[in-house]
């Protein structure tokens, strides 16, 4: 048997590395006799830049300023010979960087992920991938273009507060200061939504109160990317306030698609087309896929759907492992998988979840791993 294991990021407590790797040990532990080959993906959030370095690559390591632009240390790496860059803007602008009670979409900003920019810029690529999922932020980008060197000024000719709530005092743009290599590079956006920028389904309305927004915040940082992105129409003439998927990570991928050569993609077809599962596949008889929590947001897109769709398009089974099941059974078997299992096996917290998460996922690796080897009678030996 030829098992791949494409399994994505457990939220706040496993990396797609790390899940892959439990999964595999679980499968080891049944006895199982299998071909196991570890294949992290991602769909644009948690895991993205592990999942495109998969293949090799140069990882970095440089200074920035979290959300809350207290100094730190972010990765990002270069794939395609040092041609491309691969970003992960959770890296750097994301929830997992902050405590529940930190948690501030007026103040968090992206400034961080535009030092990465910066930083791959300066080190002449050709072309950047941007992972765009687990922010912490609502500011439209725009604290990643100041980093850039655009001039966000208020009615005094002043610099914006950073964050979300700083986007209602724009009174004018200035984009002189950002670099003119910026015309030469290629943006590719891997994300894992289609929201709009504004709206009932936009950025602040849908995933603020992810990012710790509360009703009336909400609206207010409705009220600020919509001046801030209606000013970028007025001043700039580019209208990116309807686009589909520009509500991604708090209206960042807006905010770039209005200065720089951007194009939204799917991030789990990149992630998968870039690894070559299809390829892999020709030889694989399961496949086992897995995230923290596997619900009706999965069937828009998010990893394990696209593991299953491309498998289920090759004739190859998927069965999904999981911290959380909800959803119902029919809608994800109508999907094409063809079982999901939570890993919880007993009631316990959710931190007590998180902090097991490693071994509660091997285990039930080791569960599945006994099924696999149930000896099955075949109608004409009956």
């Amino acid at each position: 048997m030829n098992i791949l294991i494409a399994a994505g990021a457990f939220k706040q407590s496993l990396s797609a590395a790390q899940a892959c790797a439990a999964i595999a040990r679980g499968l080891r532990d049944s006895g199982l006799s299998a071909q196991l080959e570890e294949l992290p993906i991602a769909d644009g959030g948690n895991g993205t830049l592990d999942a495109l370095l998969a293949n090799g690559g140069q990882r970095l390591s440089i200074p920035v300023f979290d959300p809350l632009g207290r100094p730190m240390e972010a990765e990002y790496g270069l794939v395609d010979a040092g041609k491309t860059a691969v970003i992960e803007m959770a890296l750097a602008s994301g929830l997992e960087l902050l405590s529940r009670s930190a948690l501030d979409p007026l103040r968090a900003s992206t400034y961080g992920t535009g030092q990465l920019m910066a930083d791959a810029l300066a080190r002449g690529v050709e072309g950047i991938i941007i992972g765009m999922g687990g922010s912490a932020t609502v500011d439209g980008g725009m604290g990643c273009l100041q980093a850039l060197g655009l001039k966000l000024l208020d009615g005094s000719g002043q610099p914006i507060p950073s964050g979300g709530g700083g986007l209602a005092d724009i009174a004018s743009i200035d984009d002189s200061g950002l670099d003119i290599g910026w015309n030469e590079i290629d943006i590719l956006i891997a994300s894992d939504v289609e929201n709009p920028t504004l709206g009932e389904k936009g950025a602040a309305r849908v995933f603020g109160p992810q990012k710790g927004a509360d009703a009336t915040t909400v609206e207010l940082l409705e009220r600020n990317l919509a001046h801030c992105f209606t000013t970028i129409n007025e001043q700039r003439g580019v209208d990116v306030r309807q686009v589909k998927g520009g509500g991604a990570a708090g209206a960042f991928a807006a905010g770039l698609m209005a200065f720089f050569n951007c194009e939204i993609v799917s991030g789990i077809d990149l992630v998968l087309a870039r690894n070559r599962f299809a390829e892999k596949l020709g030889e694989a008889d399961l496949v086992i896929t897995g995230e923290g929590q596997i619900d009706a947001q999965t069937l828009d897109g998010k990893g394990p759907l696209g593991v299953t769709k491309l498998a289920g398009g090759h004739g190859v089974p998927t069965i999904a492992l999981a911290g959380g099941l909800n959803i119902d059974d029919a809608r994800l078997h109508e999907a094409g998988v063809q079982a999901a299992f939570s890993i919880v096996d007993q009631p316990m917290s959710l931190e007590a979840a998180l902090a097991d998460a490693d071994d509660l996922l091997r285990r039930a690796a080791m569960r599945l791993g006994y099924v696999l080897q149930l000896p099955l009678r075949h109608s004409e030996t009956r």
